[in-house]
Parts: structure tokens; C-alpha cells; sequence
């Protein structure tokens, strides 16, 4: 057997890794002393070990790196090839706006405003689909706000506080180089309620537009001639698209389709089944669900947590307020293993999806 500082030295991995990687499902210690709660590895778990740690050093998502240990080396290859074209992706987008940074310094310009116009109603809803996966650790900083992208036809927001992540996009009339900016929660907030309040005091309903401005660090968002605004977060948000399933992966093992509100009401009820685990020292409550055989899903008690059928362990709450992020009707839920993702998307609307991290049983 091997402490967890000789398993870190021989792997290279810190021992806060190997903390996060065993609280994370991917590595966890073949025994953990009951009274001291202290780690120890066999000598089977170096490779393995060492595996996670390269694919740490180039920026590999933890659910990936999980999968990498548990599947063959066809698949580990296709894994590090669709990781190697969104690097080559990143550094492609990284050298046009590089390219257009150094035209605006040698024209002697200061950067110019971008301004995205879009459907006050629809500014609201992408505001709602995100606003509960944001951070509150200020620890963290980087994830206590919204990130803000534009492209040539709309805006993207998302959120995350590392358990959850939140994504959806709305179109609009785009005036300006492309953003991408960390809107604090607070302004977020305050825009959210100046939603609300124009919606009395504004003639045409669904027709009125909001303004979301972007100019010299600074964000405002106008609404029937009301404006709130704030300087932008100094923070680089992480990269989401990393924590996204890479297209060579093929895809979850299961695709589910369910009624949101009765899901809803399962969670809900007294009768809902709950299996406690224990998450560093503490009980935790975790909603246990998989596949009910016609498509759809079903909530799993702890009697049932035996054989090798597929189930994905998440946080009930954290589920609740997803599907109440995704509104109303026919939801697809994304299942693909223990350790893997749980997706919650509507069928109808491939740009926005919210991602809950799965509890290890």
C-alpha cells in the first residue's frame, strides 16, 4: 500500500488532486482508514495515476479523464483527439482576436462599443435558464457572475459553480465586434428586475426590446428608457465548452425522454426515494435515477443500487431548480454512467442545456 504523498510523488499529481480526483469518482484510494480518514493506494493505481496527470497537464475535463480510465485505448485515442481540436480551436479563435487586437492598436482606435438587441422577453428567459448554476464561493470569484458571449446573430449566457453549469443562447441584432464579458451577479440581478418592470409599463408585450451594451470594460442593459449597468468582472471564466461531450465520444448511453412536471412532482413528493452517502465525513442526500425501460426514467431507492444496471446520483435540489430552468413539457435527460454528467436539454432548443455533476455512490 502506498500514502497518498507516495502515490502523488510517484504519479506527479499534488495531493490536493488526488483529494479532488477521489471526491471527483475518477481515482478514489483502494482503502480509507475509518478512524483517521486517511487515503492509501495499491502500486496498480501509479499508471492510472500517472494517466491523470498527463491529461491534467493538458487541460482535459474531469469527466473525460474519468472515462479514459475506464475504457480501452481505441476509445482513450478518440478521446485525446477531439480534446486536440478543441486546443486547436481555442488557439485558432486566440490568434484572430489577437490579429484584430493589434490592428486596433496599430490604427491608433480605441475599442468600440458592441450593443446586442434582442427580445425583452427572451432576455428574460435566458437570464432565468442560468441564473441558478451561478457561484457563490468567494473563493471563486471567476464563477460569481454570468458570462456573456456574442456571435454574428445572438448572445450566449452561462453560468457555473463547478456542480452544476447552465447554457442558453437567444438571437439578436448584433452592432459591434464580438464580446465576451463576466456580467456580476448583482448586475444580472438588477437587469432581471428591470425585465419585470417593464413589462406593464411597455405597449406591445413580447415585441419589446432590451439593449445589452458592452463598451470599455463597463456593461448596461435599457429597457423601456430604464438602464442598470457595472463594470465587468476581472476574471477569466472557464472554459465551458471543455466540460461539454467531445463529438467522438458518441454520445450519452442514454438518451430519456420525461415530462418535467412529472419529474417534478416524483422529486417532490413525500414518497420520493433518497440513499444517503457520506461526502467528507458528511451525510448527503442524493437522488438516485435511471433508466425505467421504456424510455423514460425512474427515481432508484438503496435497495436497488446492487447489480450493474446504469444509474447517475445527483443533488435533488440541484436537479428541481434545472428542470424549473427548462420550463414546462417533454425534457430529454442525458445518463451515460456513475461518474459521468447528468444533461437536462430540451429537444426542441440544442442551445441550451444545463449539466449537473454526478455524487459517486
Amino acid at each position: 500500500m502506498r500514502s497518498i504523498g507516495e502515490l502523488a510523488r510517484a504519479s506527479g499529481l499534488t495531493v490536493s488532486a488526488l483529494r479532488f480526483y477521489d471526491s471527483a469518482g475518477v481515482l478514489p484510494p483502494a482503502l480509507v482508514d475509518p478512524v483517521t480518514g486517511y487515503r492509501w493506494y495499491t502500486g496498480d493505481q501509479v499508471a492510472p495515476a500517472r494517466l491523470v496527470a498527463g491529461l491534467r497537464r493538458v487541460g482535459m475535463p474531469v469527466a473525460e479523464i474519468a472515462v479514459a480510465l475506464r475504457v480501452g485505448p481505441a476509445q482513450v485515442h478518440r478521446l485525446l483527439d477531439a480534446h486536440l481540436r478543441r486546443l486547436e480551436d481555442g488557439l485558432a479563435d486566440a490568434r484572430r482576436e489577437l490579429s484584430r487586437i493589434r490592428t486596433l492598436i496599430d490604427a491608433g482606435e480605441r475599442p468600440t462599443a458592441t450593443s446586442l438587441v434582442l427580445s425583452r422577453v427572451d432576455l428574460a428567459a435566458a437570464v432565468d435558464a442560468v441564473r441558478f448554476a451561478v457561484g457563490a464561493d468567494p473563493e471563486l470569484p471567476m464563477l460569481c457572475g454570468v458570462l456573456i458571449e456574442s456571435d454574428a446573430d445572438g448572445v450566449r449566457l452561462v453560468a457555473t459553480d463547478r456542480h452544476r453549469l447552465a447554457v442558453t443562447r437567444a438571437g439578436a441584432r448584433v452592432d459591434g465586434p464580438a464580446v465576451r464579458v463576466l456580467a456580476p451577479v448583482a448586475l444580472v440581478d438588477e437587469a432581471r428586475a428591470l425585465l419585470d418592470a417593464a413589462e406593464d409599463a411597455v405597449a406591445g408585450g413580447d415585441a419589446a426590446e432590451a439593449v445589452l451594451t458592452v463598451a470599455d470594460g463597463t456593461i448596461s442593459v435599457t429597457v423601456a428608457g430604464r438602464a442598470v449597468d457595472a463594470a465587468a468582472l476581472p476574471y477569466d471564466f472557464p472554459d465551458h465548452r471543455r466540460l461539454l461531450r467531445p463529438a467522438a465520444d458518441g454520445g450519452p448511453a442514454h438518451r430519456l425522454t420525461v415530462d418535467a412536471d412529472a419529474l417534478r412532482a416524483a422529486l417532490t413528493s413525500a414518497d420520493a426515494p433518497i440513499v444517503t452517502r457520506r461526502h467528507d465525513g458528511v451525510p448527503l442526500a442524493v437522488t438516485v435515477l435511471g433508466p425505467d425501460g421504456q424510455g423514460g426514467v425512474r427515481l432508484l431507492g438503496a435497495d436497488e443500487l446492487t447489480g450493474d444496471a446504469l444509474r447517475v446520483g445527483v443533488n435533488g435540489g440541484y436537479l428541481l431548480q434545472a428542470l424549473d430552468a427548462a420550463g414546462r413539457g417533454q425534457l430529454l435527460l442525458e445518463l451515460d454512467g456513475p461518474i459521468a454528467p447528468l444533461a437536462v436539454r430540451r429537444p426542441d432548443d440544442v442551445d441550451a442545456f444545463s449539466v449537473l455533476m454526478p455524487i459517486r455512490l
